[in-house]
């Protein structure tokens, strides 16, 4: 049966991971809109309500209650005045009038959109003005005498107008609490339903955090910490499992990927393996090839040392002996023999030096190379002497290395410097050295005879000689030898081609220390 989901299932199979949270992010935005819109309402409503009971309900009443405060501060001293006689009296009744115009220009536009209060306004309004008209303005602008005349004889008119402004303002003061009444419970009711809808929204917020954390688990964290599991299991030598993925398509496509890698890796694994045991075998074969060719190194150095000694021996003797008394080809012969049984040895020696680079002498360790290049010097101050040469060098450093082959390094570019020096001129020889991050780069410069370019590179060859054994007596190892030093300690040597009056061998070494963080100020010769 196929395996392929169907409908619906089959198609969000196809989904990506980048889809899949493009259409989370998108759901979460509409959602949070939603519930912003809900809260911003309420907030809205809220502010509404409060805004109309603190700028208007309560305002309102209190305008209306410190009007009958004024109203019944006039109706007091105006009575006072009406009793007594007396102008001290009509104080309140002063201060009454001035505050009624100061609540009532404060009362009006609080109850400018309330029919209900505006009604009741007009009616104390009208009240009051007939009040003042009949009774306060009459009195209190009367000589005492009058005033209290009059007074007496308005007092019933007086009382009745009075009682029925008290009524209208009792009506008024009544319709504004309950106003304000309904305001508050409006405002209570606004805040409770804000409150809910907080609630709602913190709500919503942790399902929805809780829906997208459960959706990246099983889409995204889910399938890469099992394909993650896997590639551990793999990495770890269980190259047989194979890697399923599940959730969105890439993650999918990814696992797919990373087992076509594991598969790459088994073939890879199985054709290393029998490349090794290739290996193995050559390196078995190599191993006992070098031990043959150390056996016939022992062999060169003491088997062939012997008889080649007796025939240099013998023929050296029968050249004392009977030098002289044969004729004349007799005696090249002879010396012909003696100086090939020389060249013998020192070619056997030099062959057996060469072959003990890295392998006999091999302990790396700080070398000064000041006290190295001295200890050169005096073994070649014959040389030096007879040839008139001249040597100087730089502040030597002290690297890591191996001491004796060091020497050799220096005995065989010094001995070529003066064995190749111009016949034109004295020689002058000079070694420079220089910091380069963890090396040193060193240069034995000469003004001898040089180098031509084509030849630079085939000097380094062993047994490769550029001028015949008459010109110039050696073996053609020196070089060769001073390279195996050199890439035995990790380092590289050429001949500088820019070098034009004589030569210039450039090669390099590592530091005993590493570079400091900051660069070095280079030393100049």
């Amino acid at each position: 049966m196929s395996s392929e989901p169907s409908g619906a299932a089959g198609a969000f199979s196809g989904w990506t991971t980048r889809r899949w949270l493009r259409t989370g992010v998108a759901a979460t935005l509409v959602v949070l809109a939603v519930l912003g819109s809900l809260g911003a309402w309420a907030m809205w409503r809220t502010s509404q309500i409060t805004i109309e009971l603190v700028d208007r309900r309560s305002p309102a009443l209190i305008a209306s209650m410190r009007l009958e405060q004024s109203l019944v501060n006039q109706e007091t001293g105006v009575r006072g005045y009406g009793l007594s006689g007396r102008a001290d009296f009509l104080e309140p009744y002063a201060q009454g009038v001035t505050a009624e115009r100061t609540e009532l220009r404060r009362l009006r536009p609080l109850v400018a959109g309330d029919a209900r209060a505006s009604a009741d306004l007009a009616a104390v309004e009208t009240l009051a003005g007939t009040w003042q008209e009949r009774i306060a303005r009459p009195v209190s602008s009367a000589p005492a005498g009058e005033a209290v005349r009059l007074a007496t004889q308005r007092a019933t008119e007086g009382k009745a107008t009075f009682d029925s402004l008290r009524a209208a303002m009792a009506r008024q003061q009544s319709h504004l609490e309950s106003e304000h009444s309904a305001a508050g419970r409006d405002l209570r009711q606004a805040v409770t339903l804000r409150n809910w809808v907080f609630a709602g929204i913190a709500v919503v917020i942790v399902a929805v955090a809780c829906l997208v954390f459960e959706g990246l688990r099983r889409g995204i964290t889910g399938p890469l910490s099992r394909l993650g599991l896997a590639a551990r299991d793999v990495a770890q030598g269980r190259f047989d499992r194979s890697l399923e993925g599940t959730g969105p398509a890439d993650l999918r496509r990814l696992a797919e990927d990373v087992d076509s890698m594991r598969r790459r890796l088994v073939e890879e694994l199985q054709f290393s393996e029998a490349s090794r045991a290739l290996l193995d075998e050559q390196a078995t074969d190599l191993k006992r090839s070098n031990t043959e060719l150390e056996q016939f190194a022992y062999v060169a150095s003491h088997d062939l040392q012997e008889p080649l000694r007796k025939v240099s021996s013998f023929t050296q003797l029968l050249q004392r002996r009977y030098g002289g008394q044969l004729d004349e080809r007799a005696d090249q012969y002879i010396a012909f023999a003696v100086d090939g049984a020389n060249r013998m040895q020192t070619l056997i020696n030099d062959l057996l030096a060469f072959s003990r680079v890295g392998r006999v002498h091999n302990e790396h360790r700080t070398v000064d190379l000041e006290e190295v290049l001295d200890r050169t010097l005096d073994a070649l101050s014959v040389a030096l002497e007879e040839s008139g040469a001249e040597v100087t060098h730089d502040p030597l450093p002290t690297v890591v290395g191996d001491t004796t082959q060091l020497g050799m390094l220096w005995q065989n570019l010094l001995s070529n410097a003066i064995k190749f020096r111009s016949p034109d001129r004295p020689a002058r020889i000079h070694v420079g050295a220089e910091r380069n991050g963890d090396t040193w780069e060193f240069a034995v410069t000469d003004n001898g005879i040089g180098i031509a370019p084509e030849y630079q590179e085939k000097v380094f060859v062993l047994f490769q000689r550029l001028h015949t054994k008459d010109a110039y007596p050696g073996t053609g190892i020196g070089l060769a030898m001073c390279k195996k030093v050199v890439e035995f300690h990790g380092g590289t040597i050429t001949i500088d081609p820019g070098h034009t009056t004589g030569t210039r061998v450039v090669f390099t070494l590592p530091a005993a220390v590493p570079a400091p963080a900051a660069p070095d100020r280079k030393t100049q010769p």
